[in-house]
């Protein structure tokens, strides 16, 4: 969600406004817990999860208000009782909220958020929670294992331009930086977050020249210090050459050649043949980018194969999830007023109660089971991952920078088993549910 603009409560399913129009009819006030989590996702080489958007989730909530405009759309669609639309301009979220904080690995049919408030409130947001917390949690999942393939070089984000829309590009790049991606391409969204920026040139700009030579002369003409050459525009290896003499007549002028980029062709072969140009030139400190449908799957393999690659840029593959397009995140009703509730919905049961999260660790930091509990137990040895971040409506907590959930997710993914972040079929890490819990479903 951006957080420059105004959020609109009208960013719905209809029917969530007809179910709080009904709600009211029936003069159903009372608190309601909804919680929100991913639906089992065995199908998919998904080890873990990284949850991310909470923090647009709770800004979203905070300046939740219906508009002027926006009731006398609602009002216009001769739908609603005239009893709801007069309640619209005094309409607040004043909610509490438990989460865990983004950031947190987590694990299918675990709660990442539960949401309580009077069910109208409750009900009404079910639909942009779902799909904020759903899709940054889906991309920085990617990203993360993206870095995982890289084993330590620099990835940026290069999808901006193939995103599902102007909102997705920026939570994208803001998901995938926080998962340990170098930078991005999107000026807004590096200026929005303070993310480094991160770009090169386009073929075009090489093919409005008449030879690569000339290209790479004009473009270090005007980044002198700061140019990264896109040598595969003809001939590879023949713009490998001329970027080595344009570096050189850099190099007399106090400057040098920070990198140059390869987007199509057989990656292992090329990356491996223009090292031993730039190396043989004495250019060892040019690094050598590579770009073009890469994802985790074709980074492991391209490194495995031997490649001579020292940064990526990833970009449609990361920026639509290709591989997995949307994660399976519902938003259920666990209890309402003094009862625990839950569908028994073939294949799509639910767990009743208000619920806690508990992890156990190894004595060296590494995590071995979680235990979903009810919210008022207490698992000995344990730590309990959600928290209480909002109360009556506002955020109990200054919200974390992003280099402090950077910093979060590295940690995280460094004491996980390897078994579990692998990135084909990883093993299954152990969820339980604790007995109190079990009974509540009896």
């Amino acid at each position: 969600m951006n957080s420059d603009a105004t959020f609109s409560p009208l960013f719905t399913d209809l029917y969530e406004l007809t179910m709080m129009a009904a709600y009211q009819e029936n003069h159903m006030t009372a608190n309601a817990t909804f919680s929100l989590f991913i639906r089992g996702y065995e199908q998919l080489n998904r080890g873990y999860f990284i949850a991310a958007g909470l923090q647009d989730a709770l800004r979203s909530l905070e300046q939740l208000r219906f508009s002027q405009g926006e009731i006398e759309y609602l009002q216009r669609l001769n739908l609603f009782p005239g009893s709801f639309i007069r309640t619209l301009p005094d309409f607040r979220f004043t909610g509490d909220v438990w989460a865990m904080p983004e950031g947190t690995i987590c694990f299918s049919d675990e709660p990442l958020m539960e949401v309580t408030a009077p069910i109208a409130e409750a009900q009404l947001v079910e639909t942009f929670l779902i799909n904020i917390i759903g899709f940054q949690t889906n991309i920085a999942t990617k990203a993360a294992r993206c870095i995982h393939a890289a084993k330590g070089r620099p990835i940026v984000d290069f999808s901006l331009r193939r995103t599902q829309g102007l909102d997705a590009g920026m939570q994208v790049a803001r998901s995938t930086y926080i998962a340990g991606f170098s930078g991005t391409s999107n000026v807004l969204a590096a200026r929005r977050y303070d993310i480094p920026v991160s770009g090169t040139m386009a073929h075009s700009f090489v093919l409005a020249f008449c030879n690569d030579g000339d290209a790479f002369q004009a473009y270090a003409r005007t980044f002198p210090d700061d140019s990264v050459f896109l040598i595969d525009t003809r001939h590879v290896l023949q713009g490998a050459h001329d970027a080595v003499n344009i570096a050189k007549i850099m190099a007399e002028n106090g400057h040098h050649l920070k990198g140059v980029r390869i987007d199509s062709g057989d990656m292992v072969e090329s990356s491996r043949q223009v090292r031993h140009i730039l190396d043989e030139a004495g250019l060892q400190q040019v690094r050598v980018i590579a770009t073009s449908g890469f994802d985790e799957y074709k980074i492991e393999k391209t490194l495995a194969s031997g490649a001579a690659i020292d940064a990526f840029g990833v970009g449609a593959n990361i920026g639509v999830s290709s591989d997995s397009p949307f994660l399976d995140v519902v938003y259920k009703m666990v209890r309402y007023h003094d009862r625990d509730v839950r569908k028994t919905s073939p294949g799509k049961t639910t767990l009743a109660g208000e619920k806690q999260v508990f992890r156990r660790m190894n004595a060296d930091g590494s995590p071995t089971e979680d235990i979903i509990a009810c919210r008022n137990e207490v698992i000995e040895g344990a730590e309990p991952l959600l928290e209480k971040v909002m109360t009556g409506g506002r955020c109990k907590h200054p919200l974390p920078s992003l280099a402090q959930i950077r910093a979060k997710i590295q940690s995280s993914l460094s004491a996980i088993d390897q078994r579990y972040t692998s990135l084909q079929q990883p093993a299954r890490y152990p969820v339980h549910l604790s007995r109190n819990l079990s009974a509540l479903q009896l």
